[in-house]
C-alpha cells in the first residue's frame, strides 16, 4: 500500500525546504537595536572615528605618562641648563632645541624637556575635563529630571536656580575662589587642592546647561504614549523615572558630555594661563602658554607646541561629539 500523496517522504522534506528557501525573495529581515543602528551610522563618519581614535590615544598617553617618559629617558622636572644660552635664556640649536634626545625641545631658562611636560600636562587637562563633566552630568541629570517630571513648585525653584547660575560670571568666581583656597584641604596639598576645587567649581557651574536639556527632554517624554500606558498599568513614579524616562535620556546626555569635556579642558587651560590653576612644577598646557609669552619672539616653538596640543585635543573631542550626535539622531540620514 502506497503512502498518501499529500504526505511528503523523509527524503523529499529537505529538498522541499531548500526549494522554499530558494524561492524566498531574500534574507529574512533582522531587527536592529538602537545601539547597533547608531554604531553603523558612526562607522560611516570617518572624521568622527578619527576624532574618537585621537581621544582614545590621548587617554592612553595620559594614563601611561610615567612609562612613556621613562622610555624616552626624560623627566618633566629635570633641568638641563647646559642646553640654554646664558645670554638669551633660550634653548641652543634650532626649533627650540629639538633633537634626538629632546623630541620637542626644551623650555627656556630651566631647560626642562617639553615632550615630557606635554605628556604630563595631558593628565591634568583630561582629569579636570572628564571629572568636572561627570559632576555636571550627575547634578544636571538628577535635577533636570526632577524638575521636568514633577513640575510645580519644584520645577520653578530648580529653573530659577539654573537661571541664576547661568547669569553668574563663572570664570571670575573660579579665579576668586581658587585664589583664596588654603594650601591643604581634605588630605590634599598644593596642586591637588587646586585641581579638586577646579573640578568641583567647573562642574557645579556646568550642570545648569545639562539640566536645561534634560528638563526639556523630560517634559516631552512624560507625555508620550508609553508613559501613559505604564501609568494605566499601575506603575509608580519611581518605576516610570528609572524604566521609562532615564533610558530615553541617555542619548542626549552622552552627546552633551562629549561637547562639555573640551569646554572644560579649555577652562582649565585658561585658569592655568591666568595663574590660578595648577602651580609649578606641575605641568599644565595653559601654564606652558603663559610662560611662553616672554619668549615667543625668540623661541616660538615653546608657545606653538602646547597650543597645538590644546587645539588637537579640543578638535578631536568636537569631531567625535558631532559624530555621536548625528549617529544618535533618529531623524538623521547619515
Amino acid at each position: 500500500m502506497t503512502a498518501p500523496l499529500h504526505e511528503p517522504t523523509a527524503d523529499a522534506a529537505p529538498s522541499a525546504t531548500a526549494e522554499a528557501q530558494a524561492a524566498a525573495p531574500g534574507k529574512a529581515v533582522q531587527g536592529r537595536s538602537l545601539g547597533r543602528i547608531a554604531w553603523e551610522r558612526l562607522k560611516r563618519d570617518k572624521l568622527a572615528l578619527t576624532g574618537g581614535a585621537v581621544v582614545v590615544l590621548l587617554i592612553v598617553i595620559a594614563v601611561l605618562a610615567p612609562v612613556i617618559t621613562h622610555l624616552v629617558g626624560q623627566d618633566p622636572d629635570s633641568h638641563h641648563e647646559d642646553l640654554i644660552d646664558p645670554l638669551f635664556s633660550t634653548p641652543t640649536g634650532s626649533l627650540g632645541g629639538i633633537n634626538g634626545e629632546h623630541l620637542l625641545g626644551v623650555e627656556p631658562v630651566s631647560g626642562r624637556d617639553v615632550f615630557a611636560r606635554i605628556i604630563y600636562g595631558s593628565r591634568v587637562s583630561l582629569l579636570v575635563g572628564f571629572l568636572s563633566a561627570l559632576v555636571a552630568i550627575v547634578l544636571g541629570t538628577v535635577l533636570g529630571v526632577l524638575a521636568g517630571f514633577f513640575g510645580g513648585w519644584l520645577d520653578a525653584v530648580i529653573s530659577r536656580v539654573m537661571d541664576m547660575l547661568l547669569s553668574f560670571p563663572q570664570l571670575l568666581f573660579i579665579i576668586a575662589l581658587v585664589s583664596v583656597m588654603p594650601n591643604q584641604m581634605l588630605g590634599l596639598t598644593g596642586t591637588g587642592v587646586r585641581i579638586f576645587v577646579m573640578i568641583l567649581v567647573i562642574g557645579f557651574f556646568g550642570w545648569p546647561y545639562v539640566g536645561r536639556v534634560v528638563r526639556g527632554q523630560t517634559l516631552s517624554l512624560r507625555e508620550r504614549e508609553y508613559v501613559d500606558a505604564a501609568r494605566s498599568l499601575g506603575a509608580g513614579r519611581i518605576y516610570i523615572l528609572f524604566k521609562e524616562l532615564l533610558p530615553n535620556l541617555i542619548a542626549p546626555i552622552i552627546v552633551y558630555s562629549t561637547m562639555m569635556i573640551p569646554t572644560n579642558i579649555l577652562t582649565e587651560a585658561a585658569l592655568s594661563f591666568l595663574g590660578v590653576g595648577v602651580k609649578p612644577p606641575t605641568s599644565s598646557w595653559g601654564q606652558m602658554l603663559s610662560s611662553a609669552l616672554s619668549y615667543y619672539e625668540s623661541d616660538p616653538m615653546y608657545m606653538i607646541i602646547p597650543g597645538v596640543a590644546i587645539f588637537i585635543t579640543v578638535l578631536s573631542f568636537n569631531l567625535f561629539g558631532d559624530g555621536v550626535r548625528d549617529a544618535l539622531d533618529p531623524k538623521g540620514s547619515r
